[in-house]
C-alpha cells in the first residue's frame, strides 16, 4: 500500500486541496496524510476527500490537523457522488443587468421558483455570498432548499472580501477548487 505525507501548512486556499488531490492522483490505492494548520483548510480537504468517496480520519495536535485519507481500489470512488442534477453558479446578489432594485426582486422570485426544481448544488460567488447571510432577503427560500437536500456552498474568499464569514446563515464555506470540481462534474451547470 502506497503512503504519502503532504505538508500543506502555511498554504492558502485552495492549495491544500490541490496538493492533496495530486498526491491521491499519483496512486492507484493507498493512504495520504495531509497536514494543515487551520480549520478552514481542514474542512476543505475533508469535504474534497468525502465527496470523492474516500475514507477520512482527522486528528488534531497543537493546533495542526492531520487528515488521513484512504483511497481504495480503483473505481471505488467513482461510484460515489455520480448523481446527476442541476448545479447553479450564482455570481451576484441581483439577477440580470440594469436596475438593482428590479434585480433584487428578480432574484427573490428566482429562489422562490427554484423550490420547484430542487437543484443538487448552488455555488455562490462574488456578491452572491450575501444571499446566504443573516440579512439576505432570500434566506428563507435558500434555507428551504437546503432542508430539501440542496447543497449551498459559498466562496470563502468572497465571504472574507465582504467581511461576511461570521454572518453566514445557511450552507457551508468552500473554495475555488471545490467549485471548479463541481462545475466540471457530470451535472448540468447553469450560470447566473
Amino acid at each position: 500500500m502506497s503512503m504519502i505525507k503532504v505538508d500543506a501548512r502555511g498554504l492558502g486556499c485552495p492549495q491544500p486541496v490541490i496538493v492533496t488531490k495530486r498526491a491521491l492522483d499519483s496512486m492507484a490505492e493507498g493512504m495520504v496524510t495531509t497536514l494543515v494548520d487551520n480549520a478552514v483548510s481542514k474542512e476543505n480537504v475533508v469535504k474534497f476527500a468525502s465527496n470523492c468517496g474516500y475514507g477520512v480520519r482527522v486528528e488534531e495536535e497543537s493546533g495542526d490537523f492531520s487528515i488521513t485519507i484512504l483511497k481504495g481500489t480503483p473505481g471505488e470512488e467513482e461510484e460515489v457522488g455520480q448523481l446527476t442534477g442541476s448545479v447553479y453558479l450564482i455570481t451576484g446578489d441581483t439577477l440580470g443587468r440594469g436596475d438593482a432594485q428590479l434585480g433584487a426582486l428578480l432574484m427573490k422570485a428566482f429562489f422562490v421558483s427554484l423550490q420547484e426544481i430542487q437543484p443538487k448544488r448552488i455555488f455562490l460567488l462574488n456578491s452572491a455570498v450575501k444571499l446566504a447571510t443573516a440579512s439576505s432577503p432570500v434566506l428563507e427560500a435558500i434555507n428551504q432548499l437546503k432542508q430539501k437536500g440542496t447543497q449551498i456552498m459559498s466562496c470563502g474568499t468572497c465571504l472574507d472580501f465582504y467581511g461576511l464569514k461570521e454572518q453566514l446563515a445557511v450552507g457551508e464555506v468552500t473554495n475555488m477548487y471545490v467549485i471548479l470540481e463541481g462545475l466540471n462534474g457530470p451535472d448540468r451547470v447553469i450560470t447566473l
